[in-house]
């Protein structure tokens, strides 16, 4: 989903002058729809009808949060009304159930982030 940075102020001060211009959300959170694969032999973790979105922090969010933020931001997601189901399989890859649209919950867990900045500066 297309943003732009400047509203989100905390995470634009943490960017270097180079990623100024990152316009979408998949650069810090990446929300993709949840599907069951039958061709797929291994059992999955995020079963498609109890987590209906997989949600990945970047890796250029990870390094800004820190082990510590990224533990506040699971704890943070969990605690918000668009999810239904949370689970956290590593600390930068959730599933979650909600009726919201992958942009949707993209742009929120976005905001979510920069909120999170903000509070840890």
């Amino acid at each position: 989903m297309k943003i732009n940075l400047n509203d989100f102020p905390n995470l634009k001060n943490k960017l270097s002058e180079d990623e100024h211009d990152l316009d979408d959300t998949r650069f810090f959170c990446v929300v993709d729809e949840n599907y069951e694969d039958i061709d797929d032999e291994e059992v999955d973790v995020f079963d498609p009808n109890d987590y209906n979105y997989l949600v990945y922090i970047t890796e250029r969010v990870s390094n800004i949060l820190g082990k510590e933020g990224l533990q506040k931001l699971i704890e943070t997601i969990q605690k918000q009304d668009f999810i239904e189901n949370f689970l956290a399989s590593e600390e930068d890859l959730y599933g979650i159930k909600s009726n919201l649209s992958d942009e949707e919950i993209a742009l929120k867990i976005t905001q979510l982030i920069d909120n999170l900045i903000g509070e840890m500066s």
